[in-house]
């Protein structure tokens, strides 16, 4: 398994997405999008960059209600945004706290009278509060709407060509989980384990396994987030790994568990009636299904065991160029499938004394039922 040969999406790719945004700018009556934050801005332009993890410059596109977006972005960008499809590209010299970009953004805001910003769940304001409220103090005019429902629903449907991409890192997932049996021997430290697995997502073709958690212990793990210690793995320790590994872009997220040696008996339980409910939701994940109705098929599964799912708050969501996207496989959300959303199915359960498990697949929505991204986990839990 290698990384792509072409990087990105031809031009086409994002007229489409931002033809389809000013259509539905349109009927809501807004002047543009503006955008700050890296999925969004890579989405429309086919910007990407490690940049993004420092905090000292903001970054902002802007999606006007007709035409190509425009760059409102550090002098240090230009460079490589001038390789995507955006034309229209404004810079500054930055840090630069006393005007970084809020000069360059009023100008192009001034004509403006209604316009959508990310305001709600999931969404954050990647610039200072202050140099928001600078620029508003500049607009007075400006009403500005929440344009997260817009944005996140474009987003939520992937593109032919968008899954050909989360086809090939969740094969790279499953490859290199297929590796583990390998290293993960009795004895083996867990932080080696992990240190292990990262490697071999690099050697699989992942750019790469920014997000790796996992636990290890007797008959069970307690949690599903903590960084690994020094802990050799023993005999009857169930093994997790959880891992969002990362390739043009776009995401993979699932895990895989494994026991040490000998697996008791509530452990291979608990397995079971995952790996069950599991196959109850890639049945259900069908156009028209709701997020709720979609929960509530794993659930019923997991009540062989449970009174209710297990305490990480959902059994899924959304996957593409985050690691987690809208919707959410929850109670609360009432979101409803449609085909080519790529999501994943991530029941949980609690047993024992205050143990649990978790599995994880990721598929796309199709009129037959989910569509397998990643290579489906062994229907027993494997013991190395």
């Amino acid at each position: 398994m290698t990384a792509p040969s072409t990087r990105g999406f031809p031009e086409a790719e994002y007229r489409t997405r931002t033809t389809r945004a000013q259509e539905e700018m349109a009927e809501q009556g807004l002047d543009g999008l503006l955008l700050m934050t890296e999925a969004e801005v890579t989405y429309f332009t086919g910007f990407q960059t490690l940049f993004w993890q420092s905090p000292t410059r903001p970054w902002f596109v802007f999606v006007p209600h007709a035409g190509k977006p425009v760059a409102i972005i550090p002098e240090i960008g230009a460079a490589l945004m001038r390789q995507t499809w955006v034309d229209d590209i404004r810079t500054w010299c930055a840090p630069c706290p006393a005007d970084d970009g809020i000069s360059l953004l009023t100008e192009l805001l001034a004509p403006c009278t209604k316009i959508g910003i990310m305001l709600g769940h999931e969404t954050h304001l990647r610039m200072p509060l202050a140099d928001w409220n600078r620029l508003m103090a500049a607009l007075p005019g400006l009403q500005v709407t929440d344009a997260g429902p817009l944005v996140q629903g474009l987003r939520m449907v992937k593109s032919d060509a968008e899954i050909t991409k989360l086809a090939q890192i969740c094969a790279i997932g499953s490859a290199t989980f297929a590796q583990v049996p390998a290293f993960a021997q009795e004895g083996t430290p867990l932080d080696a384990v992990f240190r292990e697995f990262r490697r071999a997502a690099l050697a699989q073709g992942a750019d790469g396994a920014p997000y790796v958690v996992g636990a290890a212990a007797q008959g069970g793990y307690a949690d599903v987030i903590s960084p690994p210690d020094g802990t050799p793995l023993a005999k009857g320790d169930i093994l997790m790994l959880d891992s969002g590994m990362v390739c043009d872009g776009y995401y993979c997220d699932f895990d895989r568990n494994w026991a040490i040696g000998r697996a008791d008996d509530m452990a291979k339980r608990a397995y079971d009636v995952l790996w069950r409910a599991t196959q109850a939701g890639i049945a259900a994940a069908r156009p028209g299904t709701t997020c709720q109705a979609l929960c509530a098929a794993m659930n019923a599964v997991i009540a062989e065991i449970q009174d209710s799912g297990g305490d990480i708050g959902r059994f899924g969501h959304g996957l593409g160029l985050q690691l987690t996207e809208q919707p959410s496989l929850a109670g609360f959300d009432a979101t409803v499938l449609q085909e080519n959303m790529v999501i994943t199915l991530e029941p949980s359960v609690s047993y024992g004394d205050g143990l649990m498990m978790v599995h994880e697949e990721n598929i796309v929505v199709t009129p037959a039922g989910g569509r397998l991204l990643t290579t489906r986990a062994a229907p027993e839990l494997p013991i190395i």
